[in-house]
């Protein structure tokens, strides 16, 4: 698999707002493509909201982002052929019912049928077949999944995979594509302190190789990029650490911090209204999974001429964003 460049991600007072509050506010950041970007927060703090709106599945209302060269919130379409998403429950969540061979094979017919210029399908069977298990080969070996190494090998049932096998292979799935850009969620979710280690190792080797990284959890590492949702400001100053604020949008923007050559803003929720949003569990229900349906409707907006997306295809993207920022604000 060549090394794909990496998307840079940048945004400034970028936020989602629907009928019962703010699921985030206030973001920005600025980092450069192949950089390890960490989404810190608690459950229920939009993490996930803007996840999914920084790869083009949800809709912003509030604030500019781009990604790579790709303006959002008006480019969605365009974001989500070059963003993938590794493991987001709820969202394209494995198929339990089936095995690790059989998950990595339609991965990789998806791929094949949908995810390929259309001159592409023009090659012979047999060179598209040989393709295909080069790009799976080579995605199992970025993510550090061996089926030969499991239980059953690659008949192993995809129930049967401990946690972190499971991200391991949703990340190889992701990497089928050479997104410039790869979101998980929940990264450090029921994993012993040695496999959340090993699941960050995971992801600073991906952006080594170029990819931009952008992982949802509840401790970061010292070494990522970090963004910060929920955050609340006491009345006075902290007496330690980067300025915060939770005034009212009209009020002066956050100060920045700069770590690693990216600047990075906090984000704040809204001053009133309920707190922010649950974004674990369930998950929101996004506009793009890995399922057959969502990959048809990337073929179609891949087809020649398809620019910025479809614009039927983006008001869809906002409604479906305004739902899912709704029912995370509705659950805190």
């Amino acid at each position: 698999m060549d090394s794909p460049h990496g998307a840079a991600v940048r945004a400034e007072g970028f936020g989602l707002k629907g009928p019962r509050g703010w699921a985030f506010r206030g973001i920005g950041v600025d980092a450069e493509p192949g950089s390890l970007i960490a989404v810190e927060g608690p459950s229920g703090s939009g993490r996930t909201c803007l996840l999914l709106a920084l790869t083009g599945r949800m809709k912003a209302t509030e604030g500019r982002a781009d990604v790579g060269r790709h303006r959002l919130p008006g480019a969605m379409a365009a974001v989500r052929r070059i963003a993938a998403l590794g493991p987001v429950p709820g969202v394209n969540d494995l198929d339990q019912a089936l095995t690790v061979a059989e998950q990595l094979r339609e991965g990789a017919l998806l791929q094949r049928r949908y995810g390929v210029p259309l001159r592409g399908l023009l090659r012979p069977p047999s060179e598209r077949r040989a393709a295909a298990r080069a790009r799976t080969d080579a995605a199992l070996a970025a993510a550090g999944l061996d089926p030969a190494a499991l239980p059953k090998g690659p008949r192993t049932s995809v129930r049967d995979l401990d946690r972190l096998e499971a991200v391991r292979l949703s990340v190889a799935l992701a990497l089928l594509g050479s997104p410039r850009l790869l979101a998980l969620d929940d990264l450090d979710l029921k994993l012993s302190d040695g496999e959340r280690a090993e699941a960050w190792d995971l992801l600073r080797s991906i952006a080594a190789r170029g990819t931009t990284v952008l992982a949802v959890c509840s401790e970061a590492p010292q070494d990522a990029l970090v963004l910060r949702t929920g955050v609340r400001e006491p009345a006075g100053p902290a007496a330690d650490g980067p300025a915060r604020t939770a005034a009212p949008a009209a009020a002066a923007p956050p100060k920045a911090r700069t770590a690693d050559a990216a600047k990075v803003t906090w984000g704040v929720p809204a001053a009133s209204g309920p707190a922010p949003g649950e974004d674990s569990g369930a998950g929101p229900a996004a506009d793009t999974a890995t399922g057959t349906e969502d990959a048809r409707d990337d073929a179609h907006e891949d087809a020649p001429g398809d620019g910025q997306g479809d614009p039927h295809d983006d008001t869809k993207d906002h409604t479906k964003g305004a739902d899912d920022a709704i029912a995370e604000a509705g659950r805190a």
